[in-house]
């Protein structure tokens, strides 16, 4: 198999600001070390684990690796909810926020440490009071309010392992995830709003447990005041539960490797995948990372806009920054409602410090016009952050320009739900950054571009992302199945994690990923990443946003088909076609350009904000659409494309 080619040549660079480097966690000096250090990755988490977290028992041994299984902190004892609440409730800490909630509707509430320290604990014992022993899994199927982040915290209090489930998701997705993980206890709500809407969760509950034995309880959350259906016996209510509960739960001792949560990936095809993750190495990591990567203070306000649902919000809406004592701002609802400012009204209200997003949502906020962004006072901001596919280099420059008013560093991010935590980012005052690459990788993470042989490839020639050696993030398996965690990530190379992307390194050694090998388009013999020749049409001003699939084609084996979303106020006909034939042939070159571009004014996209390929893939080629679509964020868009709807 030829290498997969880097066509996209991006030379602007930008330098860390002597202002931002003088007050930095870790300035160039420290990063320095940490580099050295992370040669030698068990001793350099070690230390980590040891400066970073609590722990109960030390640790005796730092990594125990038999391929593909690894114990990280051996013998170690802790707990997360007293890394993540105790130990600032316990300090002055006590009187600061640690939740800062906005309800899409506009209500609001703010959960300082102490607060937070007491609600955990009567959680923990209404937990305890419906059964719920240690070990035992508890699923929560919620909207994004601070019981949430309350209730994922009682459950590490007692050491039983979480397994959220986005709202999104329908009843048959939740009943499988349910069964799989054998929950014994579902914490939902009544509903949540969307778009100005309520929504309902809980009667979603109620069809998936019909076909769930190993439900003992559900407990509901009053959100949005619909009428709720609890049957006797079985469904209780928050408010009730929590009005009875004692406020004193001591955290338990559990080992490092004691299971912290069970998070499902959907593929296209079979039984989505439980991502097991464990306590000690998952939390290190985490916590690690965000002090380091996000710089946080104690006066930051910061805002990570994933929905918990999803790794990123297991990690960077909650465990990571509140075991570092930040202040986390949640949001409930969607960018654009009640108007395009949204977002932009609420770190102008919060004073928002960092702000940390995908691209898709960036790309969106383009279309949108930068009249709403420039209407708010947006001078707060001295981070962004950029998270969930590569960022392409416009849209880098937009971000950099339009909302950090050029002063406030990007950390262009990769990981996974499987990684746990960041592993290839910018270190904001140490890293030179380049628009669309996440430049290096985290001290003490190792990876490698190589060949199907296992090999690495030179630069800047691209091949196969891999993690070449263990790292306490990692995921410790797929619940229940043992054999498929092997065979979908250790497969490919001995000993080595195959993570799914392309990607390429340039001469100075920065990381610049390609996307999904899944998406790799063979092209008459090249072998082309669909991100770069995404890349390359939103660098055409008149573009907002730009996904590229393959369909077979019997001449050039793959055919290039192009989804372009235009700015606002821009004529999508033939004129533009044309000009964006000839402007990806002069940015990367004749052999990239599509052979079919259609417009459409949105792209079908995951509750998470990513795009759904798959789906454009199956109208590219004319087929009907396979495979698991519960997360798709709006059913229209693809009869739209299809044109099966004016």
């Amino acid at each position: 198999m030829a290498d997969i080619e880097s066509l996209l040549k991006e030379k602007r660079v930008f330098k860390p600001s002597p202002e931002f480097a003088r007050q930095a966690n870790w300035n160039k000096k420290t990063v320095r070390e940490h580099r050295k250090a992370g040669e030698k990755p068990e001793r350099f988490w070690a230390r980590m684990a040891k400066e970073n977290l609590s722990w109960f028992t030390p640790f005796t041994k730092a990594l125990d690796w038999k391929p593909p299984f690894a114990k990280w902190f051996v013998g170690g004892k802790l707990n997360v909810s007293y890394n993540c609440v105790d130990r600032h409730a316990e300090s002055w800490r006590k009187n600061k926020a640690a939740i800062i909630w906005e309800g899409e509707p506009g209500d609001t509430r703010t959960i300082t440490y102490g607060e937070l320290h007491r609600e955990v604990q009567k959680f923990a014992n209404v937990l305890k009071g419906l059964g719920v022993k240690k070990g035992d899994r508890v699923a929560l199927y919620m909207p994004m309010v601070p019981e949430l982040a309350i209730a994922m915290l009682a459950c590490t209090r007692i050491g039983a392992p979480h397994s959220i489930v986005f709202g999104g998701f329908s009843a048959d997705s939740l009943r499988d995830r349910i069964n799989d993980a054998g929950a014994k206890v579902v914490v939902t709500a009544d509903g949540g709003y969307r778009r100005g809407v309520p929504f309902a969760l809980k009667p979603m509950v109620d069809e998936a447990c019909q076909a769930t034995p190993s439900i003992a309880a559900t407990v509901t959350v009053k959100r949005t005041g619909e009428p709720t259906e609890m049957k006797a016996g079985r469904d209780v209510w928050w408010h009730d539960e929590m009005g009875k509960a004692s406020a004193k739960c001591a955290p338990a001792r559990l080992d490092a490797e004691h299971p912290l949560f069970i998070l499902y990936t959907s593929g296209t095809t079979g039984k989505p995948k439980g991502i097991l993750h464990t306590t000690g190495g998952y939390l290190t990591h985490v916590t690690t990372t965000a002090r380091a990567i996000f710089d946080l203070k104690d006066e930051d306000v910061y805002w990570c806009t994933a929905d918990i649902g999803w790794i990123t919000g297991h990690s960077y809406v909650v465990y990571g920054i509140l075991a570092n004592g930040a202040t986390t701002v949640m949001y409930e609802g969607t960018p654009t409602y009640p108007g395009p400012d949204r977002f932009w009204d609420i770190i102008e209200r919060w004073g928002v410090t960092i702000f940390y997003t995908a691209p898709t949502a960036i790309r969106t906020f383009i279309r949108l016009g930068d009249e709403h962004p420039k209407g708010h006072d947006l001078s707060s901001l001295r981070l962004l952050g950029s998270v969930g596919e590569p960022i392409n280099p416009e849209a880098w420059i937009w971000y950099n320009k339009i909302i950090g008013n050029r002063k406030c560093p990007i950390v262009d991010t990769w990981w996974q739900t499987e990684t746990g935590g960041i592993m290839i980012t910018p270190l904001p005052a140490a890293v030179d950054t380049k628009p669309g690459s996440a430049t290096k990788t985290f001290p003490g993470i190792h990876a490698a571009i190589l060949d199907e042989e296992g090999s690495e490839v030179k630069p800047p020639d691209g091949g196969f992302l891999a993690i070449t050696r263990p790292w306490p993030g990692m995921l410790r398996g797929i619940w229940g199945d043992k054999q498929r965690y092997k065979e979908t990530y250790w497969s490919k190379w001995k000993d080595t994690y195959f993570p799914g992307d392309g990607a390429h390194r340039d001469k100075d050694g920065y990381f610049w990923i390609m996307g999904r090998i899944d998406d790799v388009m063979n092209v008459s013999g090249h072998r082309i990443g669909t991100m770069e020749v995404e890349s390359a049409l939103v660098s055409h001003p008149d573009v907002a946003e730009a996904a590229v699939v393959g369909r077979p084609d019997e001449i050039t084996g793959t055919a290039i088909v192009a989804f372009v979303t235009p700015r606002g106020g821009v004529d999508a006909g033939e004129t533009l076609g044309k000009a964006l034939l000839a402007h990806v042939t002069k940015e990367i070159g004749a052999i990239a350009k599509p052979k079919d571009i259609r417009f459409t004014d949105v792209l079908p996209k995951t509750r998470s904000g990513k795009i759904m390929r798959r789906l454009l893939r199956d109208i590219a080629e004319g087929k009907e659409s396979v495979g698991d679509t519960t997360t798709l964020e709006d059913y229209s868009v693809v009869a739209k494309l299809r044109g099966e709807e004016e």
